[in-house]
């Protein structure tokens, strides 16, 4: 049974990519599946169903977020399953590496909190096996009955990624947690045809490969996990001479994926996308998601603090899913200042500054910038030479990301400069990250 709801929605998939000529043909699909979704769910989920009422008003139901997710667990799933022992099984799989326990016949993970807490995720059987069949149909070059073999590189295992393991299709999990090195050989007797890892990993196996530690041969590059920097993206790209496709994926659902010419695209066959603009270009937002494919944790208008920048060229694959032009990263890695003559505070997207900085000198190798107060930014660069940057450099990378401060009108901070290091282990690579918490005064 299970091969076959796969197979079904592995060709559901592929034919609803081809079925919608428009967007208003496409909204209206995606009402009627949440309002289908909703009668079914609201008899099992308390929390719902005293928010909102009937599925018609499901709109105007106050956005959530994760602290609202897992202060309301117990009342919010449909299977009755409590938040202690959820966490129980999910932190034993995290301490033991075994992830194939499950509860009541659900899948329960932890998200890796890079938010500040983690998120419990659960995921009943058939959306186990939709969920292989959407992510086959969406990631993998080819037919399904190629044979594949994928290689996967995460903090955690997942009965729901084993799910791909057929007789054509090998899926191979690799432990983030264990050294890079003691994986290279398994890699080159392995060969997938599939690579799959977080950006920062990515980058790691390009340069292994440009070694010839790694002689490996993919079709397709995958990157998951972090925000995918443009420095990054070129060096991979070159390495293996492929496009560095996307699979945007949370605890919240399978949001995104990337097209054949790499554009990425909302799954907007598997989630309703509303905005939560930023700026007054009406680019930028936080995504507001409703995801009508999941039932055991119902996803319902939950506010994610992921900031999105929407593609405004159409892509050429034809799609009318909304294409992203980036994932810029959190709201927690906006930069704030103070304005520079005026009694109020004001804000630089991440994306701003990782353009200051790989725009400022082709010589860059790899770096990190990092807010440690509103007065001070710290600054750690890897230059193509292996070595740091010159005064000149410095120089170059500093006066870069004052100008664009400058632009947005905020006083200056001092800018200091480090010795590069990258220590990642499980933690997901951060390039532009703010590292203090927000006091009252500077929240609008």
């Amino acid at each position: 049974m299970e091969i076959m709801t796969i197979l079904k929605q592995y060709a559901k998939t592929k034919w609803l990519a081809r079925r919608f000529s428009s967007r208003e043909q496409l909204v209206k699909w995606q009402e009627a599946q949440v309002r289908a979704m909703l009668t079914r769910i609201l008899p099992a989920s308390p929390f719902y169903r005293k928010r909102l009422g009937t599925p018609e008003r499901w709109r105007q139901m106050e956005p959530i977020d994760k602290k609202s997710m897992m202060d309301h667990f117990d009342e919010l799933n449909t299977c009755g399953i409590k938040k202690e022992e959820a966490f129980a099984i999910a932190l034993k799989a995290e301490t033991t590496r075994d992830f194939t326990p499950q509860l009541n016949g659900v899948t329960v993970g932890l998200s890796s909190g890079t938010s500040g807490n983690r998120g419990l995720f659960l995921v009943g059987p058939q959306e186990q096996a939709k969920w292989a069949g959407v992510i086959l149909a969406k990631a993998l070059p080819g037919q399904l009955w190629s044979t594949h073999r994928i290689a996967f590189f995460l903090r955690a295992n997942s009965n729901l990624y084993t799910a791909v393991n057929r007789r054509r299709i090998q899926f191979s999990f690799f432990d983030l947690q264990i050294p890079l090195d003691q994986h290279l050989e398994h890699l080159n007797q392995y060969q997938p045809t599939v690579l799959v890892a977080p950006a920062s990993m990515l980058r790691m196996l390009a340069t292994a490969q440009r070694q010839g530690k790694l002689r490996i041969s993919p079709i397709k590059v995958i990157s998951v996990a972090e925000v995918l920097d443009p420095l990054d993206q070129i060096y991979i790209e070159e390495v293996f001479g492929q496009i560095v496709h996307q699979i945007y994926q949370c605890t919240e659902g399978l949001l995104a994926a990337s097209c054949s010419h790499g554009t990425l695209h909302v799954n907007e066959d598997l989630v309703v996308v509303e905005k939560e603009y930023l700026d007054e270009k009406k680019e930028r937002f936080f995504p507001i998601i409703t995801d009508f494919s999941r039932t055991t944790q119902p996803i319902i208008r939950y506010r994610l603090n992921d900031i999105l920048t929407e593609k405004r060229t159409p892509c050429p694959c034809g799609s009318v899913f909304m294409a992203l032009e980036s994932i810029e990263g959190r709201a927690d890695d906006l930069f704030v200042f103070r304005h520079e003559n005026e009694a109020r505070w004001i804000s630089v997207f991440p994306d701003f500054i990782r353009r200051a900085v790989i725009t400022s000198s082709d010589a860059i190798e790899e770096y990190t910038v990092r807010q440690l107060s509103y007065e001070q930014v710290e600054l750690a660069l890897l230059m193509k030479d292996g070595e740091g940057p010159s005064m000149r450099e410095q120089e170059r990378v500093r006066q870069s990301l004052e100008r664009v401060i400058a632009d947005q009108q905020g006083q200056l901070p001092a800018i200091v400069f480090a010795p590069y290091e990258l220590n990642l282990g499980t933690k997901k690579l951060r390039r532009v990250e703010r590292m203090f918490v927000l006091g009252e005064q500077a929240i609008d």
